[in-house]
């Protein structure tokens, strides 16, 4: 969640409308003004974007979506909201792979231990990675969701279902440690070779800033430099199989209203490195450059090279929803 951002928006428009999930259907929708479905800009390929409309499904309120998870066994894309809701995605392709639509299955409120529906301030989950979802076995999805405000790292099934907690270091769970209550927990992934990661969305209180720590569940730490966009901030990554992250940093300039959205690669993270990580730009969006952005702070790898990125509109009117395909380009040796 972006609390600035919604005390702004708010006076700016009323929540719209909802829809039912029969009606649903996402409008085909350009992110730049200059490159187009299947063009390149840096290091990635563009395959489409969406803009979702705001709807209840099965109940849930389709907004404020904050993190995605590809499930390949199911093929079904995971979205969840900074409210606390889980939806079932099915991605629509036309004959060239870009995305054309995107149809909503079902949903589902995370639950907490008593299989309640959690209530804020418990509910406000912003990351979201997955296990045992391309092992071929149908029906044993699980799902980790990361949280802000009550910071903790939860296991759950892919019905929303309340499964233990995840094991973090100590001092993530004081909410005492970060700048800021909603600058928490942010970002989740699965490494292959360090297991769960987590980041926070900006650096722990009394660290330095423009650096975050990347953390495994043990307490091994990585340092992340930020990029040099004001205010940027890590708000996902995921894992890739060099052994290095593909992260998501995003940042709102005040007085301008300009976001920049980086898409950056780390190198293979190693036990013991003590050194800041090397980490390269791979694709850098400036509203004030002829693209079309938002709020983005969802990310996740679909097949290939190919991944998924969401934008969270705080269930405003001024913002958007947006859902990105695109595809990273490999590097030159």
């Amino acid at each position: 969640m972006w609390r600035f951002m919604v005390v702004v928006l708010l006076l700016l428009g009323p929540l719209v409308g909802v829809s039912t999930g029969q009606e649903f259907h996402g409008t085909p929708t350009s992110i730049s003004d200059q490159v187009d479905n299947g063009g390149t800009y840096a290091g990635i390929r563009l395959l489409g974007a969406l803009r979702l409309p705001s709807a209840v499904i099965n109940g849930a309120k389709l907004c404020g979506l904050s993190g995605l998870a590809w499930d390949e066994d199911a093929e079904l894309l995971y979205a969840i909201s900074d409210g606390g809701g889980l939806f079932h995605l099915k991605p629509e392709f036309d004959d060239r792979g870009f995305l054309r639509d995107v149809r909503p299955v079902q949903a589902h409120p995370l639950l907490d231990e008593a299989r309640n529906p959690l209530r804020d301030p418990y509910n406000d989950s912003e990351g979201l990675a997955i296990l045992n979802g391309h092992n071929g076995i149908q029906d044993d999805t699980k799902l980790l969701v990361s949280f802000e405000l009550r910071p903790r790292l939860i296991l759950y099934d892919s019905k929303g279902r309340w499964l233990g907690e995840e094991k973090i270091p100590a001092l993530l769970k004081d909410v005492r440690n970060y700048r800021d209550s909603n600058k928490a927990l942010e970002a989740v992934s699965v490494h292959s070779g360090l297991g769960v990661l987590v980041g926070t969305e900006l650096p722990l209180r009394n660290e330095p800033s423009g650096r975050v720590r990347i953390f495994a569940g043990d307490g091994r730490s990585w340092v992340y430099p930020l990029s040099e966009a004001p205010n940027s901030s890590l708000v996902a990554f995921e894992a890739l199989p060099e052994g290095g992250l593909l992260t998501l940093e995003r940042a709102f300039v005040v007085p301008l209203l300009t976001f920049v959205i980086s898409l950056r690669r780390t190198e293979p993270l190693l036990p013991g490195m003590e050194a800041p990580l090397k980490v390269a730009d791979v694709a850098v969006f400036n509203s004030s450059q002829g693209w079309h952005l938002d709020n983005f702070e969802g990310l996740t790898h679909y097949r290939d090279r190919r991944f998924f990125m969401v934008s969270d509109d705080n269930c405003i009117s001024f913002q958007k929803t947006l859902l990105v395909h695109f595809e990273l380009l490999p590097v030159s040796p």
